[in-house]
């Protein structure tokens, strides 16, 4: 994946693409450009991609259930999350969750729900957190991993 031209990040690429409706990428960037804005005139000391890199590192899920059908029965197996597919997962939750903001404009709830990430609160994490309970509670299953 190519690193975006105004930060040179991957991350922040697969952060535009993410956000990215419709094929509208120019779009797409302005609103992480203007999210990216708003955390550094909220937080001058901070990097906008340093905190991206932690919010997506603190939002990231270390293991996960799949359904595996067994003999007619379905169990939620725990599985390992694949690095490319925890990165994925985050982003995805961190975009989603900024979306489900309504009343205020994405750059705006993008920067929110980034700086939450960042500090180990908010929407992203708690629903990392729920991964890792379901994970947890259905651990007697994992001698169906294949």
């Amino acid at each position: 994946m190519r690193e975006d031209s105004r930060f040179g990040s991957v991350l922040v690429t697969r952060l535009v693409n993410t956000v990215m409706y419709g094929g509208k990428k120019n779009t797409a960037e302005g609103i992480v450009y203007r999210a990216f804005n708003e955390i550094a005139e909220k937080n001058p000391a901070l990097n906008p991609v340093e905190a991206l890199q932690r919010a997506v590192e603190n939002a990231k899920p270390r293991i996960e259930t799949k359904a595996r059908r067994v003999g007619g029965a379905t169990y939620q197996v725990p599985l390992e999350v694949p690095a490319d597919r925890q990165a994925s997962l985050a982003i995805r939750w961190i975009v989603d969750f900024a979306d489900a903001r309504k009343g205020q404009p994405m750059a705006v709830a993008l920067a929110a729900e980034i700086m939450e990430a960042y500090q180990g609160q908010g929407n992203a994490i708690r629903k990392r957190d729920d991964v890792h309970k379901m994970a947890q509670a259905n651990k007697a299953f994992a001698h169906f991993r294949w």
